[in-house]
C-alpha cells in the first residue's frame, strides 16, 4: 500500500451545476448540454426607502453588496426593521435583431444591517429568476412606488430598449 500516493484527495467534486458564457447549447451534445446561461441577465436592486436603483452582478450568485455579512432567514418577522430591497431579474431579449427588456420579475428582500439579518425566500428567487430567463414580466407583488422607481431606470439605463420593449412591461410597471 502507497501511503503517498493520494489519488482521492487530488479528484475534484462537481456541483453538478454549472454557469457558462457562450453558446452551450450548439448542436454537439457534449459537455456544457443543458447548462444555463445568464450572459443576458442583469440583478437590479431597487430600494423605495432611499429612491435609489442599482445594479450589482454580485447577486447572480447572492454575494451582492445588499447580501454581503448578512444571515437570511426564512421568515420575514424575525427582520421586522429591515429595509426593504427588490431584487429584480432583468432578462435582455432580441427581436428584430434589436434587443429589448424581455424578462423582469422582482424579489421581495429585507435587510437590517444593524442586526446582520435579512429576509430572502430563495425558492422564490430561483423561480422568479427563471420566469425572468423565459421572458415573463412578474412584477404584481412590487408596490407602486418600486414599479415606477425600476421604469425610470429602465428608460434612462437604455431608451432604446425601453422603446423596444413590450407594452405589456411598461403598463406592468406604471400601473397605479
Amino acid at each position: 500500500m502507497d501511503l503517498l500516493n493520494n489519488k482521492n484527495l487530488k479528484k475534484k467534486t462537481s456541483t453538478g451545476f454549472t454557469i457558462l458564457s457562450g453558446d452551450s447549447t450548439d448542436g454537439h451534445g457534449g459537455y456544457g448540454a443543458g447548462t444555463l446561461n445568464l450572459d443576458n441577465m442583469t440583478p437590479v436592486f431597487v430600494n423605495p426607502e432611499d429612491d435609489e436603483v442599482f445594479v450589482d452582478m454580485g447577486a447572480l450568485h447572492a454575494r451582492s453588496s445588499v447580501e454581503k455579512r448578512i444571515k437570511f432567514l426564512k421568515e420575514k418577522d424575525k427582520v421586522p426593521n429591515g429595509k426593504l430591497y427588490w431584487l429584480v431579474w432583468v432578462t435582455i431579449l432580441s427581436k428584430e435583431n434589436k434587443p429589448y427588456y424581455g424578462g423582469v420579475a422582482g424579489c421581495e428582500m429585507r435587510v437590517d444591517t444593524e442586526i446582520r439579518r435579512g429576509y430572502k425566500s430563495m425558492p422564490e428567487h430561483v423561480n422568479k429568476m427563471d420566469k425572468s430567463l423565459k421572458g415573463k414580466i412578474v412584477v404584481d407583488d412590487m408596490e407602486k412606488k418600486s414599479r415606477h422607481l425600476l421604469a425610470e431606470f429602465l428608460k434612462s439605463h437604455n431608451e432604446e430598449m425601453w422603446n423596444h420593449s413590450d407594452a405589456e412591461l411598461h403598463d406592468a410597471l406604471q400601473k397605479d
